[in-house]
């Protein structure tokens, strides 16, 4: 045995040393990449498939279940900033079973089932307040959810304390609904009016004026109806018409500027001066058909000529004596001749008669005034704020206030108004901001993929050339083989005649020392025969 291993080590060395250096470089290379390849299979071929379990979940509602993951020894991985958990993908529908039937994952928000859970004696009517209140906006909020193209929904209700005295007003609640539509979902009016509804009838005495629901992009979805469409205008309905230009012009104020300078960095105010007053007339205006010579059309034309020529009689007569003659006047005068024309003319022009009744709008806009807050880049420096941005702004407002006023509003030369003083605009840092969380992307970065495809395509090629490079030795190491075998099978020097079982037995000798194990192979087939 100890001979047999001495052997084998003396063939190795052999083996090794009579390698050229490229090849002792290939045979470790293949070496090493082989030894990475089954680690890297191996791990591939162990590794958990892991899949979200839960996704968009509250930090307390991801910590009540992976307590409970952990509690059965089961893996899990908590991902997207605390908000999903991933599991072994084969235990998921199982999990989400026995999770729910344990009432798992529980809100942080109180629904009408926490009284019937905790009902009891010692709550105060305060507690109680409260937690009704966090109880029906859930309730709300789960309500909208169900809407279709509502991803998520958030309500804020104000309603009115009730005291232990009969007051002669009711007071009213307000709603504020701030939900998060599916991408690329869009809500009709139908949609809009059937939302103001189910939330004004859901909670007591909240009318449809006091709700205001918006989407996460400041989009403001109103209520609109035919309730102010008559042309009798009271005070309560120009109060809301007055409020509700204003609201538009905010917003879309709002909305371009936040555009421009972020959302959060622009406060509109607006407020305007409406003329309600509501005119009827009516006007009958004639006007010539040609204006350019202030003529008409003749209808009738009549022309009247008279022509006379002849002498002329004595004068003669009685004098008067009557009343109405005058006494002892003598009626005569010389003779002669003469002539006499008349002409005369009557046309019957036709004319423009226009009958005009005229109505004027129920309401003008008299005055405008826009007032704008801007947080500067950085909001601690006023100085970081561009001095043509802000002219930008400016030019943006009066163009706005320009084309609203009613322009008899605006004097003969609209130009020349004064439509400057009718514009704020505040350069000043926000101190009463609300700080908005960002959420991170946690998926893997697009530039990771490239880098990774350029290493992959480097190991393939090496792979390709050190394949063919080994390819290439064995077919040198065959052919070297045969020389040398060629080499060997030469003659004797001595040129003894051998016979046939001499040459056989020198050749299995000869086989027995090179190659041992095809000898031992050649003696087990003859045995077998």
């Amino acid at each position: 045995m100890k001979e047999r291993l001495q052997e084998i080590k003396t063939k190795t060395f052999s083996f090794w040393t009579n390698r050229s250096k490229a090849q002792k470089t290939a045979m470790v290379s293949t070496v090493i990449v082989s030894f990475f390849a089954i680690i890297a299979m191996v791990y591939f071929l162990n590794k958990t498939d892991m899949a979200p379990l839960y996704k968009d979940l509250t930090v307390q509602e991801t910590g009540q279940i992976k307590e409970v993951l952990d509690g059965r020894g089961i893996q899990s991985q908590i991902t997207n900033n605390g908000t999903a958990i991933l599991v072994p993908q084969q235990s998921v529908d199982s999990l989400k079973v026995e999770l729910a039937a344990e009432g798992l994952p529980k809100s942080g928000s109180i629904d009408y089932g926490f009284f019937g859970e905790r009902s009891g004696f010692g709550m105060t009517d305060n507690e109680f307040r409260i937690m009704k209140l966090d109880a029906m906006q859930t309730e709300l909020a789960n309500l909208v959810k169900s809407i279709e193209g509502v991803k998520d929904a958030q309500v804020m209700l104000s309603l009115p304390e009730e005291g232990v005295f009969v007051r002669e007003t009711t007071q009213v609640a307000s709603a504020s609904i701030v939900i998060e539509n599916d991408p690329g979902y869009q809500f009709d009016q139908n949609n809009v009016n059937a939302l103001y509804h189910l939330v004004s009838k859901s909670i007591p005495n909240l009318s449809t004026d006091n709700i205001v629901i918006m989407n996460q992009n400041f989009e403001y979805f109103d209520l609109k109806n035919n309730q102010n469409s008559g042309s009798t205008f009271n005070a309560s309905t120009q109060l809301e018409l007055k409020k509700e230009i204003e609201r538009d012009i905010q917003r879309q104020v709002q909305q371009m500027l936040g555009m421009m300078m972020g959302y959060n960095k622009v406060v509109v105010s607006v407020t305007t001066d409406i003329d309600f007053t509501q005119e009827a007339r009516e006007e009958n205006t004639v006007t010539p058909v040609d204006p350019e010579n202030m003529e008409g059309i003749a209808v009738s034309v009549e022309r009247i000529t008279e022509s006379y020529t002849g002498s002329e009689g004595n004068a003669g007569g009685v004098p008067g004596t009557g009343e109405a003659d005058i006494p002892a006047y003598v009626a005569g005068g010389g003779t002669g001749s003469g002539d006499y024309e008349r002409m005369e003319e009557r046309i019957n022009n036709e004319v423009n008669r226009i009958r005009s009744e005229i109505v004027e709008s129920p309401y003008k806009v008299r005055d405008l005034g826009i007032q704008v807050m801007v947080e500067p880049p950085v909001a601690d420096d006023p100085l970081s704020m561009q001095e043509n941005t802000i002219d930008d702004i400016r030019q943006i407002l009066s163009t706005i206030v320009r084309t609203t006023i009613d322009k008899n509003m605006l004097g003969d030369d609209p130009e020349q108004a004064n439509i400057d003083e009718k514009i704020v605009v505040s350069v000043q840092q926000f101190n009463g901001k609300v700080e908005m969380e960002e959420t991170t992307d946690s998926a893997i970065p697009t530039w990771i993929y490239v880098p990774a495809g350029i290493l992959l395509a480097i190991i393939l090629v090496l792979l390709f050339l050190l394949f063919k490079r080994n390819g290439k030795e064995e077919e040198e190491e065959v052919m070297v083989t045969e020389e040398e075998t060629v080499q060997i099978n030469v003659p004797d020097i001595n040129n003894e005649k051998e016979s046939e079982s001499s040459a056989r037995r020198k050749q299995l000798e000869k086989m027995a020392k090179e190659k041992p194990d095809e000898f031992a192979k050649l003696l087990r087939s003859w045995l077998s025969e």
